[in-house]
């Protein structure tokens, strides 16, 4: 594209040529964004071509509102006279979305990371509230509400862009009806406030260890609960339950400085705008990656089937349909193979020390191996020799004294807490191994114990060897 109305609107704002202009990648929008660089003065700017006047000028507006309000965005500079070409100040290149990268990709965020989402989260709603103070909101680009018409827009977004792409059958009509019920419950929810509307990790500037907002020109009057959705739900963004549950936390204790509302009855309409965001993002997925073929967006669809797979834990009763609906379309066998691929499996193991320590055949070569010989041992006595840990007078021998109860409460504190964090992390594979004198005994109990305790508690593949007893047992997952 021409970048000459760029260099001319540079070289009139500062009153020197860039000697070196490069462009800078873009995601979701036609906007193309530049930076311009006189090296010999060390004056940068970023420079945008826009597609729309009115997305500019919305942009534009937005962005001085927000400065005077106070809030960290970046300075618009100067304007062409047309309004389609603009320059602002240079953030530089750090995006949230990359500096919590590490955690994105194993679920496991530094202290870093969370400070730096901490922080994103603790000033949105001073640019929901203090940012719509004032606001002209018909400026805004393409309506100035969050409204019937533009819910239904989303929802059909993800309807012809995203369902239909994936082959799935579904009668329209009712489809329809429960896309109505869905608008009625978010519009109920309206409230004069700043719905930044594309709230999320790639939209987030870190400068100097702190939150710049970049990419609200789509903005418009609405409800608080959108942005919350949009951040905590982000589908890369990748945050295990307890992290959006703790940045939950900080975003309520943030907007009791605007507004005062129950934790329980914030929760409880929340839910109604994930799902609402899911489906508008993934039939933003839909159209950018299936139409437009953009891998990026066709690599986040997987990211995002997870947050709806998650989302229809606790069914949406209030939409039959639709809810039947999807978990069809989570249960589709090209969603499901790439899911079966990250499911954790854990392998729990009895054995007996003196044939030596079992291999972890998934090559992780981990896991946990507890010592049961200071347990008491059955096998002393003539009478328990011909029987095995499964067997009931062994059991009732076993347990008599509580001795390998508490044995086992500390040995499922240490696995549940690592089980947890691998689903969290999307690990494979997880060994768990009890040995003792001859693997018949009080090894064959615990392992037996744990091996249940772990699939009923977490729903998760085990399979359980006895291998000085031949015995194998599979605990498959639940639907």
């Amino acid at each position: 594209m021409d970048t000459t109305a760029l260099i001319k609107l540079y070289t009139t704002y500062l009153g020197i040529e860039p000697d070196k202009i490069t462009e800078l990648p873009s995601s979701g929008s036609n906007r193309r964004y530049f930076r311009l660089l006189n090296t010999k003065g060390n004056k940068t700017t970023i420079g945008v071509i826009g597609t729309s006047e009115a997305e500019n000028k919305a942009f534009i507006y937005m962005a001085r509102h927000f400065q005077k309000k106070g809030l960290p965005v970046p300075e618009v500079l100067a304007v062409s006279d047309d309004g389609m070409v603009y320059l602002q100040t240079d953030l530089g290149d750090s995006l949230l979305f990359t500096e919590i990268e590490k955690g994105r990709m194993t679920r496991s965020f530094s202290l870093h990371e969370r400070d730096l989402l901490t922080k994103t989260i603790r000033r949105l709603p001073d640019i929901q509230f203090n940012g719509a103070d004032g606001m002209d909101f018909s400026i805004c680009y393409p309506v100035e509400s969050f409204d019937i018409r533009s819910i239904m827009w989303d929802l059909n977004y993800f309807k012809y862009c995203f369902l239909k792409a994936t082959g799935l059958e579904f009668a329209e009509d009712k489809l329809e009806d429960d896309f109505q019920k869905l608008a009625n419950i978010l519009i109920k929810c309206n409230s004069d406030t700043f719905m930044y509307r594309d709230f999320q990790s790639r939209n987030v500037m870190i400068r100097e260890g702190e939150p710049w907002f970049i990419d609200f020109q789509g903005g418009r009057r609405g409800p608080f609960y959108y942005d919350v959705a949009s951040f905590l739900w982000q589908a890369k963004a990748n945050l295990p339950d307890s992290l959006r549950h703790e940045l939950l936390q900080e975003y309520l204790k943030s907007l009791n400085k605007y507004t005062t509302i129950g934790e329980p009855e914030f929760i409880s309409m929340l839910r109604h705008f994930v799902l609402f965001r899911t489906l508008q993002v993934l039939g933003a997925y839909g159209f950018r990656g299936y139409f437009e073929k953009k891998p990026h967006f066709m690599q986040s669809v997987p990211y995002a089937i997870e947050n709806l797979r998650a989302l229809l834990d606790k069914p949406y009763e209030e939409y039959p349909y639709l809810n039947e609906l999807l978990v069809k379309l989570v249960n589709m066998k090209q969603f499901t193979d790439a899911l079966t691929k990250k499911q954790l499996t854990v392998r729990v193991l009895s054995f007996a020390y003196k044939k030596g320590i079992p291999n972890d055949p998934s090559g992780n070569g981990g896991g946990y191996v507890f010592d049961c010989r200071a347990i008491n041992n059955p096998g002393k006595y003539e009478r328990y020799k011909p029987f095995t840990g499964l067997d009931a007078n062994v059991i009732r021998f076993l347990e008599e004294d509580g001795e390998i109860i508490e044995y086992l409460d500390h040995c499922y504190a240490l696995t549940d807490s690592s089980v947890k964090r691998y689903i969290e992390r999307g690990f494979t594979n997880l060994m768990i191994a009890f040995g003792c004198t001859g693997g018949q005994h009080r090894s064959v109990y615990c392992a037996q114990h744990m091996a249940e305790h772990i699939a009923k508690k977490f729903n998760v593949r085990v399979e359980l060897i006895h291998r000085e007893q031949n015995i194998e047992q599979s605990f498959a997952v639940k639907e």
